[in-house]
């Protein structure tokens, strides 16, 4: 039997998948139940010792006969992918010198019988004993592994549960803006709900990458180990089993002066059964190819679709720049853990291999299979938790960058409220039997425990008692304007229109005319007769030639692009002076980096002109491009308490019968100067009309075939697309033009 030099492993060498874990466990519970043979041989060669050669004689041919049965199984498994032939391990090999010297073997039977049965068979008993509870723990362990990957997988499918029905609710709230009587509440809360879709949406995303971590941690890392570890337990056995042999040779020794030929041989046959010897032969007739699953891939909702994008607008940004923050906090401290346990089982796996050559006397072999087992099971758990705030880490930098940079994070600690509190980003009360929540150390700020990774990072620091009790009464205000806007605020003219015209229905039905006098005050009966509902164009799904008889229109949709985005609160102060500036004009954002702003709001300049007659602000949370001539540069001073938030107006023209002031007081908006051409601006598109069309209402074009337009935003799924025509921009059938 050759030497063994770098002798490789079975996590290495045959790349296993969990099906290829059981073969091998058979085999090595197979060899541990080998022990039960070995002991049955030495309690009956002690009986047989007092029958002497005779029945010593007829052991021997009983043996052999066991292992011409069992040979193959034991040398490469019950399953071997290659045939082996008359080859047999080495510990067959030696098994079968054993057989072949017990033939000439007679003595002492009375006092060779009892050390036998106390020095060889009852320690077998022992040992087997002790190696079957170490294979038990390792297929456990196997199968707490599969559960653990099964259940990330479940984890996941959780996820992505969820995400279907965040988008499921995205789209009842859709649904429901359209008929509430609150238009502003009820698109308010459609926002909110848009939000933690995109949330949840980045969430599965994230779930999606760490499971897929994970799983491949389980096949190239974790699953393997576990491999190794039976592999040790049976080298242990080889190793024992040689211990006991020795010794069973030591006591036939004294006896068997006449055969001291015979038994030297032996001795030195055991002595080259190396424990490593078996397992090369086992891996040499069952490497098999590898096939690793294939990894998850997003699937988006049924009735939301989606790409496999990350979501990356500001309220996204603001959950994912907390997470963010949260993975690298822990992620410095999990690698240096990693690294002392991984250190640990290497120093484990070094005194187990002197254990294995003989070497190291004072330890005992279970004691260090126990303990490196044990410190495995801890390194995978920590090893886990680095691996996802890695791939949590790696995925939203990839997709945002290091968006915690410069951020000013709350330091936000886990409170029970047990006086009534509201949550500072949605307004609403703190509820629950303990009123659990997070509470901002520094400036208190409060929150429910599922807002908090939607707080913006924008803490001012360390506040007294006075700034605290002044920024709770202002987040506050914020908060409960958004709950409960009015038709009189400032900021209700960027709401968005929930429709493109009134219905023949809504016409009709007392509601219109309600909505209409809760803005205009009373009016006479006459007002309150329905217009007539244009009979003028087919059906936007089928278009026809305008010689085509007409059918009733049929009204779509809003765009999603009408939709605006739902204010938020204005940033923290931080520790310097913002330049400040006021618009002297409405601003309609016409291009791509531009930001729609109404005449009058106040606005925070970040970059200013350069020459190119455009200055970047930020209003609100919202940033952007608008020319210098609209903007008032104010003196610095001190700071002021926050206001509510504008996201500007929707460049949608407004429905006849809406309730938000955009209606009202789009008459008397000022126009301002005219607006330098940006640089680098994107070249216009045009579209072509290919049927006649009839506007059915002041937020539609009219068009004849071939006449062009500037297309402002094509078709965003609801059937409608932007037109520019002498300078105004309204809406057209998409399926009425064509981009030329």
């Amino acid at each position: 039997m050759a030497e063994v030099e770098n002798a490789p492993s079975f996590g290495t060498v045959l790349k296993v998948v969990i099906d290829g874990f059981k073969p091998a466990n058979v085999y090595v519970a197979n060899n541990i139940a080998f022990f039960d043979d070995v002991q049955a041989y030495f309690r009956e060669r002690s009986a047989a010792e007092k029958r002497y050669s005779a029945e010593l004689s007829a052991i021997a041919k009983k043996y052999y006969d066991k292992k011409a049965k069992k040979s193959t199984s034991l040398s490469v498994g019950d399953t071997p992918t290659m045939t082996p032939g008359s080859l047999e391990s080495a510990s067959m090999t030696t098994w079968s010198t054993i057989l072949t010297k017990l033939e000439l073997v007679a003595s002492e039977h009375d006092r060779l019988a009892t050390e036998f049965v106390t020095k060889i068979a009852d320690p077998i008993k022992e040992v087997a004993m002790k190696l079957d509870a170490q294979r038990k723990r390792q297929v456990e362990y196997a199968e707490k592994l599969e559960k653990e990957k099964e259940a990330q997988y479940a984890a996941l499918q959780k996820v992505k549960t969820k995400y279907d029905s965040v988008c499921q609710d995205v789209e009842s709230k859709r649904k429901k803006s359209e008929s509430a009587f609150d238009k502003a509440k009820a698109q308010s809360s459609f926002q909110h709900q848009l939000q933690e879709m995109n949330n949840m949406k980045n969430t599965y995303l994230i779930a999606i990458n760490v499971t897929n971590k994970q799983k491949e941690k389980h096949y190239h890392e974790f699953l393997p180990e576990v491999m190794d570890n039976l592999q040790d337990i049976a080298e242990f056995r080889t190793m024992k089993l040689n211990g006991f042999w020795s010794e069973a040779t030591q006591l036939e020794f004294s006896m068997l002066q006449n055969c001291s030929g015979e038994v030297d041989h032996m001795a030195k046959e055991i002595v080259r059964n190396e424990p490593q010897l078996d397992s090369m032969m086992y891996m040499q007739h069952n490497t098999g190819a590898f096939q690793e699953p294939p990894d998850k891939v997003f699937e988006p909702s049924p009735v939301w679709h989606d790409d496999e994008s990350m979501v990356t607008d500001e309220p996204a940004k603001i959950y994912l720049r907390n997470v963010l923050n949260k993975s690298k906090g822990q992620l410095g401290e999990l690698r240096r853990e990693v690294d002392k346990k991984r250190r640990e089982v290497e120093a484990t796996k070094r005194a187990k291999q002197r254990v294995l050559e003989g070497t190291e006397q004072t330890q005992d072999e279970f004691l260090v299979l126990s303990q490196l087992f044990l410190q495995q099971e801890d390194l995978h758990q920590v090893d886990r938790k680095r691996l996802t705030a890695e791939v949590e880490t790696s995925t939203i930098t990839s997709a945002v960058g290091d968006v915690t940079l410069g951020a000013k994070s709350h330091n936000f600690k886990s409170q029970t409220f047990k006086i009534p509190t509201n949550c500072d980003l949605c307004g609403e009360r703190i509820w629950g039997l303990s009123a659990k929540g997070f509470d901002c150390r520094d400036c208190g700020y409060t929150c429910h425990s599922k807002c908090e990774m939607k707080v913006p990072a924008e803490c001012p620091g360390e506040l007294n008692k006075e700034e605290r009790k002044k920024y709770k009464q202002e987040r506050q205000e914020l908060a409960n304007q958004l709950l409960k806007p009015t038709a009189s605020s400032s900021h209700v003219n960027e709401m968005p229109d929930l429709t493109r015209s009134n219905t023949v229905s809504s016409v009709r039905s007392g509601y219109a005319a309600s909505a209409q006098r809760s803005i205009s005050g009373p009016i006479s009966p006459g007002d309150e007769a329905p217009p007539d509902v244009p009979n003028t164009r087919p059906p936007a799904a089928s278009p026809t030639p305008s010689s085509a008889p007409r059918k009733n229109r049929i009204l779509a949709p809003p765009p999603p692009a009408f939709i605006s985005e739902l204010p938020g609160s204005a940033p923290n102060g931080g520790g310097h002076q913002e330049q400040k500036a006021k618009m002297l004009y409405t601003f309609e954002a016409g291009g791509e980096g531009e930001l729609s702003v109404p005449e009058g709001r106040e606005l925070v300049v970040l970059e200013p002109d350069t020459g190119s007659g455009w200055t970047r602000v930020r209003a609100g949370y919202k940033e952007g491009n608008v020319p210098t001539s609209y903007v008032e540069i104010l003196p610095p001073s001190t700071p002021t308490a926050l206001v509510p938030q504008h996201t500007g107006q929707s460049g949608r023209p407004p429905s006849t019968y809406s309730n938000s002031g955009s209606s009202i007081a789009a008459s008397t908006k000022k126009k301002g100067p005219a607006v330098a051409p940006r640089r680098g601006a994107k070249k216009l598109q045009y579209a072509e009309a290919l049927y006649d069309y009839q506007a059915g209402s002041d937020t539609e074009h009219s068009m004849t075939v071939g006449e062009r337009f500037v297309l402002i935003k094509e078709d965003q799924g609801d059937g409608w697309a932007e037109v520019e025509k002498g300078g105004v921009t309204k809406s057209v059938p998409a399926n009425y033009v064509q981009v030329v």
